[in-house]
């Protein structure tokens, strides 16, 4: 949609000069092979169906009330899986949300906020939203977080672990240095992709009162379309955190997304080996690329990170969109000849690796 420098005069003058995120296409066209917004290929536990289906029995009782304004049911599920108290979970509508009243609580700040130059592009757009002063610090040639960058006064830290998009765990051990070295201001450990490889920073917020955990059940447990996020972090934190929510929007879990939610917590059996199953598949389709050329960073994550030296990336995009298979490219600086693919069934995997061996790289 156009609109005209006339129309914008009503927008606030913040808003007019915003760069809104980009998300992954979701595409209409049937038959096409989604490998561009790192959805888990699996179904969540069939525990989360029967879930929601007993909110719907229940719909005429539940569905003219207002859900738990603090999900209360919810973040005990969250509690007794991570194995941490009660009071240090905060739950979202997605984590993006989360990381919104991340900002919001913790990032507005005097000195800037440090975060690495290829990451989570949401970061950004939060920082313009919120007025939020950046150090923005390059990652090394092997696209890895320097430690020792992070060892400057700052108003705050925050690392996607694994990172996005380029797939790297950066480890606990250079963590624990990063919060070691910032006692005095937030880390934020944004672990959207952790469970596909990583170690969690969970286990470290006993010890560090400067720490927030961000993770959602979007990825491993597949439940991108209903909306759950969340944080661990010492209480005191998460007051800051419960105290934006309940300046923005009391009441964002809904029913369906608490029971579904809960039912997947529940179900950690499930869980765990979904998660081997998608770990698996990636090993497999790492060793397929690179037999044909590829180069691809080490992943911890549901996704890789690939690059094709004999050809360029965005044209390799379009030609396997042209050939129904829909990977993530991003024509930025540093990263314009990657290609973002997100692992799917062996059998979706196989479709790609097919198509580029026998149609697109002859």
């Amino acid at each position: 949609m156009n609109i005209t420098a006339e129309q914008m005069r009503f927008w606030s003058p913040e808003v007019r000069e915003l760069e809104p995120y980009t998300p992954g296409e979701q595409p209409k066209i049937q038959n096409i092979l989604k490998l561009n917004t790192n959805e888990n290929p699996y179904p969540p536990s069939p525990k989360v169906v029967e879930a929601v289906q007993k909110v719907l029995e229940n719909s005429a009782d539940v569905l003219r009330l207002y859900p738990d304004p603090d999900a209360s049911e919810l973040k005990h599920a969250i509690a007794k899986q991570q194995n941490v108290p009660v009071e240090t979970v905060f739950v979202g509508n997605g984590s993006d949300e989360v990381l919104a009243h991340i900002f919001k609580a913790f990032f507005v700040q005097e000195l800037p906020v440090l975060y690495p130059d290829i990451t989570y592009s949401f970061y950004s757009v939060y920082s313009q939203f919120f007025g939020v002063k950046t150090k923005i610090l390059p990652l090394n040639d092997d696209f890895e977080i320097v430690v020792d960058d992070y060892k400057q006064a700052n108003g705050g830290i925050i690392i996607t672990n694994p990172n996005a998009p380029t797939s790297i765990d950066l480890g606990l051990v250079a963590i624990e240095e990063i919060l070691q070295a910032n006692r005095d201001s937030v880390v934020v450990i944004d672990e959207a992709y952790v469970d596909f490889g990583a170690e969690s920073a969970v286990k470290l917020v006993e010890k560090y009162e400067n720490l927030v955990v961000c993770q959602t059940t979007s990825k491993s447990r597949s439940l991108a379309g209903l909306r759950v996020g969340f944080a661990i972090a010492q209480s005191h934190l998460i007051a800051a955190l419960e105290a934006v929510k309940n300046s923005f929007n009391s009441y964002p879990m809904d029913r369906f997304a608490i029971a579904a939610a809960v039912a997947s917590f529940e179900d950690q059996a499930y869980f765990e080996a979904q998660n081997q199953k998608v770990i698996a598949s990636r090993e497999k389709l790492v060793s397929q690329l690179n037999e044909l050329g590829f180069e691809v960073l080490p992943s911890s994550a549901n996704f890789i990170f690939a690059s094709l030296p004999s050809k360029d990336a965005g044209e390799l995009a379009s030609e396997l969109r042209e050939r129904g298979i829909i990977v993530r490219y991003f024509n930025k600086p540093r990263i314009n000849q990657f290609l973002r693919i997100t692992i799917g069934t062996d059998e979706q995997n196989q479709r790609l690796v097919n198509m580029l061996k026998n149609e697109i790289l002859v």
